[in-house]
């Protein structure tokens, strides 16, 4: 691990300072930022610690939502009463994602901000457009049985790594972000994360100095939630696919739907045309196979991933049909 400065924040004024130039990142629980700068991967001239700042908090909002502070940890998220009864989606994503140990450690706006487990991405050795603009892409012509089919391009194929921010895009949450001056800002999951296009190094639309302070979640609708994962093992994988899912029928019909996937893209995918496919329309067998082949349309394989195609297809009847029962 290369040197570094280190200093610790006590507001977040003074974190957004400190962290205000390219040199700089920010550190919480750890999880992520320190296996990357043992890699090499990640070398920050500067760690601003910010796990001390007053944002560990889960509160209610005017609305009836909630508002969940950025240190508040993955394991007090998924444990929270009032996220376990209105948001049930959100809790089982965080529990199907990493190990309790961890868990403990993450914090959510970490987690939103973790970096692509690509092995490629991981290998300092390896030609990775994402950690070395210009380097080229050893994933697409290499092993790349767990990066992405869906939002790529020929720059990058790595796939985002988080269960929560997919549940977080099903749910239609914002992020808080304050700026270097202060200013304070809502931003929708689909604009916080970039696709890869031609600059794959630019994962979302954080400035230099932007701190995620919290999550905003709408209030709830009377629906059913699910979430369903499928990975290598039990327990402590990534995804090769997963679902998320919130549904609610109406006189036998499907009267809103939202849905987002994991594993298969950059960033916690949605496409609202395959959810307008499902809304109205009762639900069947043939549905679901038409809204999985809409979903997987624009899919792009490389091989070692081809599998995706058709398993996020089978995913996807899967939810819809536990959900619509």
């Amino acid at each position: 691990m290369r040197p570094f400065d280190y200093r610790r924040a006590g507001d977040v004024a003074q974190a957004t300072a400190a962290a205000g130039d390219a040199t700089a990142a920010y550190i919480a629980g750890g999880t992520n930022i320190i296996d990357l700068m043992k890699l090499e991967v990640s070398t920050p001239a500067r760690l601003v610690d910010i796990s001390r700042l007053p944002l560990h908090r889960i509160t209610q909002t005017q609305d009836g939502g909630l508002r969940i502070g950025a240190m508040v940890s993955n394991s007090a998220v998924a444990a929270d009463m009032a996220v376990r009864q209105r948001y049930p989606l959100l809790a089982r994503a965080i529990l199907a994602g990493a190990s309790g140990q961890i868990r403990n450690k993450a914090t959510v706006g970490g987690n939103l901000l973790q970096r692509t487990r690509c092995a490629w991405f991981q290998d300092i050795s390896a030609a990775c457009n994402k950690r070395e603009p210009g380097a080229g892409c050893a994933a697409k012509d290499g092993p790349n049985r767990m990066n992405a089919i869906l939002g790529v391009s020929g720059h990058c194929i790595a796939a985002h790594p988080s269960d929560m921010a997919v549940a977080l895009r099903a749910l239609d949450a914002q992020i808080e972000v304050t700026a270097a001056d202060g200013a304070t800002r809502l931003v929708a999951m689909d604009d916080f994360y970039r696709l890869p296009g031609d600059a794959p190094h630019l994962e979302t639309c954080l400035a230099e100095g932007d701190l995620v302070t919290s999550v905003i979640l709408p209030p709830p609708t009377a629906e059913t939630q699910i979430y369903r994962k499928i990975r290598d093992r039990a327990s402590y994988a990534f995804a090769l696919v997963s679902v998320a899912a919130a549904l609610r029928m109406q006189d036998g019909r499907i009267a809103a739907v939202r849905l987002a996937f994991g594993g298969v893209a950059p960033r916690p995918w949605n496409d609202p045309a395959v959810e307008q496919l499902l809304i109205g329309q009762p639900p069947s067998k043939d549905l679901f196979v038409h809204a999985g082949e809409a979903l997987v349309a624009p899919a792009i394989g490389h091989g070692g991933n081809d599998f995706k195609i058709t398993m996020v297809q089978r995913l996807l009847a899967a939810v819809l049909r536990e959900a619509s029962e």
